[in-house]
């Protein structure tokens, strides 16, 4: 279950920019009175290689506590998680859909998943929709967020989330069910092809460190979770997240790993850091 929230949370990053930002997926904090420097780095939840630079390992042995999206070295976790995976008022993905396009659904998950979407039929559409990323890399998945907890725990230090489940999980209760499942609906007719080459961009994207290029890429995709939800899915997030890391870097050198298209934008975290009066610069 652990694996299925780095999943989702792949999904929750997105969008636009006035002034755009240098290539880069770390980023030094100082200035406005921190004692000593934090860093910001840009993480996705899924990829073929999770290894860090010389510069990210570097900045991780220069702080003393890690900061996720979630907390994910909290045991009880997994079981918050199962709490608001179903829907609310009892809607269910077999009355959203019609007979036959649930058939459709229940088919490409057997496929994919060995499973029917009638053990699935009271969860959130999207929760599906991520438990199928690791079918759209043609390799063993790695995960950054794991890789960043195994040196953490090696540094004895803590990690700490920005966030809390709950507050992640009612993201999909606000964005609409029946949206959700027309999008599962979508990637089950065309059995995974376009989300397999849009992955492989923005994996491509990411290891070139364009968080300017991941946000057009997902501006331009043609799913409607992300096009019409960016309050909720990232803009909201971000904000919310300003005074937790003003919080824990005032209180030690703090390192923050969020998925990178959360970093550039209006109201990307680098800009509203930099609208706190702080200093954030790429670190080349």
């Amino acid at each position: 279950m652990r694996y299925l929230i780095l999943l989702f949370t792949f999904f929750v990053s997105l969008f636009s920019n006035a002034q755009e930002l240098e290539k880069s997926l770390l980023w030094k904090i100082s200035g406005n009175g921190l004692e000593q420097p934090s860093y910001l780095f840009g993480t996705i939840h899924a990829t073929c290689d999770a290894s860090l630079d010389e510069n990210t390992l570097k900045a991780l042995e220069n702080t003393q506590q890690l900061f996720l999206e979630l907390d994910m070295d909290d045991k009880n976790m997994q079981m918050e998680m199962i709490k608001y995976l179903p829907m609310k008022d009892g809607v269910k993905l077999s009355t959203l859909l019609s007979s036959e396009d649930f058939k459709i659904v229940d088919d490409f998950l057997k496929k994919n998943l060995k499973m029917s979407a009638k053990m699935f039929d009271s969860f959130k559409p999207f929760m599906l929709s991520s438990m199928l990323l690791p079918k759209m890399i043609d390799c063993p998945y790695e995960s950054v967020e794991m890789n960043l907890m195994k040196i953490t725990k090696e540094q004895n230090e803590e990690v700490f989330g920005l966030e809390k489940v709950e507050d992640q999980m009612k993201v999909f209760d606000e964005i609409p069910y029946q949206i959700q499942a027309d999008e599962l609906l979508k990637t089950a007719k065309g059995d995974l092809e376009k989300e397999k080459k849009e992955f492989n961009e923005i994996m491509t994207i990411y290891k070139n460190k364009d968080i300017e290029g991941m946000l057009k890429l997902m501006n331009e995709s043609d799913n409607k979770i992300t096009a019409d939800n960016k309050d909720q899915l990232l803009n909201n997030r971000n904000i919310n997240w300003i005074p937790v890391i003003i919080k824990a870097m005032n209180e030690k050198p703090t390192f923050f790993g969020v998925g990178a298209a959360h970093l550039a934008g209006e109201n990307g975290v680098i800009k509203l850091l930099r609208n706190q009066g702080y200093k954030v610069e790429a670190v080349k």
